[in-house]
């Protein structure tokens, strides 16, 4: 779920690239091949990307909406070669789409948990591997955005397949209790030191530069906590819709209560690390150094 009163990321140096298309299948690698899901929108971006990952074994990541022509899209693609769905997680924009395409195709659906609707086949955890004749996944654990999401590292060509945990063009949403700032900013780090050539994220374009907006994301986010602690310092007590109204200028309503819920959780890792104290999204927070 991108952030939609974040900034957008640092330019990664890709060539220009062509429009995004809903139902158009485009090769982003010999292995690799991206479907957006027809469902854009201020939390989705352009839509939801659904990667086919194999040749002559077929992985469906993110499989997306319950989408009649997004599925048909999907089947169209990998056929009867589909032998696996696995889902970074279970928000609304990703994983509804797995039950229809499993019956679809017989393949077997994988994630960390059922959850949300969406049942599994088979758990995965870290490390857990998909192994196919011409590819080997293995599945990295990057809770913060949702406590239950995966990314896919693809072995062969280095590429990771981020869900939601980092995009293009936007930051991510945290918004708590499932969402967590202080792992979000842990996973980051983790996935920084996987030796990345390319990141294939849920919403956008194939990032060429991984570790160049990975830095951004965490120099982004440390600048925003340093912000918001900055308001709570100053004022020794608040609360936070007035910090929202002081850092998010001109914010559309509709947005407003999602801005509340990013500064919420920067204010929830703060108050782990006993700098601030306070608890809920609605109660005064204290300064405390």
């Amino acid at each position: 779920m991108a952030d939609p009163f974040g900034s957008s990321t640092a330019e990664d140096g890709s060539p220009e690239r062509p429009d995004l298309l809903p139902g158009v299948p485009r090769a982003l690698s010999p292995l690799v091949r991206r479907l957006l899901a027809p469902n854009p929108g201020r939390m989705t971006g352009p839509g939801t990307n659904t990667y086919l990952v194999g040749v002559d074994e077929v992985a469906v990541i993110d499989p997306g909406p319950d989408d009649a022509s997004h599925l048909e899209a999907i089947v169209g693609c990998g056929g009867d070669r589909i032998r696996w769905i696995l889902c970074t997680h279970t928000h609304p924009d990703h994983a509804p789409g797995a039950a229809a395409l499993a019956a679809a195709t017989g393949a077997e659906v994988l994630a960390l948990r059922s959850r949300n609707g969406l049942r599994v086949h088979r758990r995965i955890t870290d490390g857990a591997r998909i192994d196919a004749t011409e590819f080997r996944l293995t599945a990295v654990h990057t809770p913060g955005h949702a406590s239950n999401h995966l990314c896919f590292l693809l072995e062969e060509e280095r590429m990771l397949f981020s869900g939601d945990h980092v995009m293009e063009g936007s930051t991510v949403v945290i918004r708590p209790p499932d969402g967590d700032m202080a792992a979000y900013l842990d996973s980051l780090r983790r996935i920084r030191t996987l030796r990345l050539r390319s990141i294939a994220p849920g919403h956008g374009h194939l990032i060429g530069e991984p570790n160049r907006v990975i830095d951004w994301y965490i120099e982004h986010r440390l600048e925003r906590e340093a912000q918001v602690l900055a308001c709570v310092r100053r004022e020794k007590r608040t609360r936070i819709a007035r910090i929202v109204d002081e850092l998010y200028v001109d914010l559309v309503p509709e947005l407003v209560p999602m801005a509340r819920r990013s500064v919420h959780a920067h204010l929830l890792k703060l108050a782990a690390e006993d700098r601030v104290r306070g608890r809920t999204l609605t109660g005064d927070w204290v300064i405390v150094r």
